[in-house]
């Protein structure tokens, strides 16, 4: 219902200059986890993930995601490096403090698609490994709050033919029921940016 309005009402163009969102930068800077976690593959999902494929946006807290199964390993890890555990996450996982005072969230999941994930990721503008786009896109999908879709519409306005259509394909693997919202999304990030929407 959200969609159909949006596709509705949504007039061409955007507030901000072309210029402006095709930017990539980290202003704000956050822990790279990497020296503490090791040999636990892992991923920056969430609003910090998002600056990798459209403008920096305002988030409190770093959200990383884990395999499950790695869960206990990543909580002995964090501690002994002096995070501080705070409380379990409703969606699986937990909330933590950095050192510096900072706040990280652990999600830990058990998707089929996550070793795959998990092995094609991107580093955002700052260093720090992110999920691809697509499975950025899938996962934001899943979670389908506001923020979420208005996140993967811009994404998927500022994506590349090529990114376009690889994000297609997991979904196709994965969320094969979701193809015409996920076509939506992009039809409305295209509007955004006043593109032709015949070239897909």
């Amino acid at each position: 219902m959200l969609l159909e309005m949006a596709r509705r009402r949504v007039k061409p163009g955007t507030g901000s200059a072309i210029s402006l969102l095709e930017q990539r930068m980290a202003v704000h800077k956050w822990p790279d986890l990497s020296p503490i976690l090791k040999d636990i593959p892992w991923a920056v999902i969430g609003g910090v993930a998002t600056r990798a494929y459209m403008p920096e946006r305002a988030t409190q807290d770093l959200d990383i995601l884990i395999a499950g199964s790695d869960s206990k390993k990543a909580r002995r890890r964090l501690s002994s490096a002096g995070f501080v555990y705070r409380h379990n996450l409703t969606i699986g996982g937990g909330a933590w403090q950095t050192p510096e005072g900072q706040s990280l969230d652990v999600v830990e999941i058990n998707a089929p698609w996550l070793s795959e994930a998990l092995k094609q990721l991107q580093t955002d503008p700052q260093g720090l490994p992110v999920l691809s786009l697509p499975y950025l896109v899938l996962l934001k999908f899943q979670a389908s709050r506001l923020q979420d879709l208005a996140d993967i519409s811009r994404m998927l306005g500022l994506a590349s033919a090529e990114d376009r259509q690889a994000t297609r394909h997991v979904f196709a693997k994965w969320q094969p029921d979701e193809l015409d919202d996920l076509e939506s999304l992009i039809t409305l990030g295209d509007l955004e940016l006043g593109r032709d929407l015949s070239q897909g």
